[in-house]
């Protein structure tokens, strides 16, 4: 018996070293690609690589903020009519209801006289100069509840119109805040892809990645972004406003990105330009496909301080020149407001506001 046993014994040491053999080899094979397996992971992505898919994402956040700054705006516009709707329907009830009650005092006063025929109260009267008198009068009190019943059924109908332009308004807002909500959810799960991304990158990495393709120039152009700077900028204006404008964006420097802001301590693009020109008394559109048409057209070649400068073919971003082929803007989430050259991004047109 014991020499069967030993044989298997080899056998089987020798299958436990063949097997563990082929397991190396095969974990070899797969580590190094040869196996053709599928057990083998991703390959990390490169600091340029997670830029370039951050950048494309915020680019694509920007592009739904501009859209949900635009449903924001005609559901803010849909929901002040609905309330001066409702405000003027209100107004108009409450004469309604005045002219209803004088119709029934008028009503009780014909039904306690008994409405008895003109001829036979002449002829029972005691007074008949005295009557005919009150005839009169009651006849001009008939033209005057005839007129009352026309301004009575006036108001109805006016109310009724507009009871129909509230429902219509009701309708607008209720898909206006569905656009906006459809908006806000891809802003947000965009940015937070973004967010995903930088995690996975060093905080040299990150600083890099978040600087963006002007972050280099940034560095230098800040040296040059103070008072004196800002000055020189506004004096190039074209006009006061324009000039006011610019003095704002330098004051904003370094203010966060927030998407959806408009100041006076967070912006996003268009909320950025849209506050500067607020605060030189210039009412500008919300968002930056709108604000392209808001003022004169000019190419890049005539540029001057103040001017706002848009980038990509969608419209998506906005910057306001201040000379020297540079300006200000609210980059993203990732880096404040600042100086940045004009070129960092595809340029797709200027105009100029005042």
């Amino acid at each position: 018996m014991g020499t069967h046993r030993r044989p298997r014994q080899r056998a089987t040491g020798g299958g436990r070293a063949r097997t563990a053999a082929t397991i190396t080899l095969a974990g070899a094979a797969t580590a190094t690609g040869l196996g053709g397996g599928t057990g083998h992971a991703d390959p990390q992505p490169t600091a340029a690589q997670v830029r370039a898919k951050v950048d494309k994402l915020y680019q694509e956040a920007e592009a739904a903020t501009e859209k949900y700054n635009g449903a924001k705006e005609k559901a803010d516009a849909a929901e002040q009519r609905l309330e001066e709707l409702r405000d003027e329907a209100a107004r108009k009830e409450d004469r309604l209801n005045s002219a209803r009650e004088a119709l029934g005092s008028v009503a009780a006063a014909q039904y306690r006289s008994g409405g008895l025929d003109p001829a036979l109260q002449l002829a029972l009267s005691s007074d008949p100069d005295r009557y005919l008198d009150g005839a009169a009068f009651v006849e001009r009190a008939g033209s005057r509840q005839t007129a009352a019943v026309g301004r009575v059924r006036k108001e109805l109908r006016e109310i009724e119109r507009l009871r129909g332009a509230a429902r219509i308004e009701v309708s607008s807002l209720r898909s206006r805040r569905a656009e906006l909500k459809r908006h806000r959810e891809t802003v947000t799960g965009k940015l937070e892809a973004a967010r995903r991304l930088l995690s996975r990158l060093t905080a040299e990495e990150r600083a890099r990645v978040g600087g963006g393709t002007g972050d280099r120039a940034s560095h230098a152009s800040r040296a040059s972004s103070g008072p004196r700077d800002g000055l020189s900028a506004s004096a190039q204006a074209p006009n006061s406003r324009a000039a006011a404008a610019v003095a704002y964006a330098y004051q904003k420097l370094g203010s966060p990105y927030v998407w959806g802001a408009t100041g006076p301590n967070a912006f996003d693009c268009s909320g950025l330009t849209q506050a500067a020109y607020r605060a030189a008394g210039v009412s500008l559109p919300r968002t930056t496909y709108a604000q392209i048409d808001a003022g004169r057209r000019v190419s890049r070649s005539e540029l001057l301080p103040g001017d706002l400068v848009f980038f990509y073919s969608g419209i998506s971003h906005v910057g306001i020149y201040v000379g020297d082929g540079r300006m200000i803007h609210a980059p993203n989430p990732s880096a404040p407001v600042r100086v940045a050259p004009v070129d960092e991004m595809p340029f797709a047109g200027a105009t100029r506001v005042a």
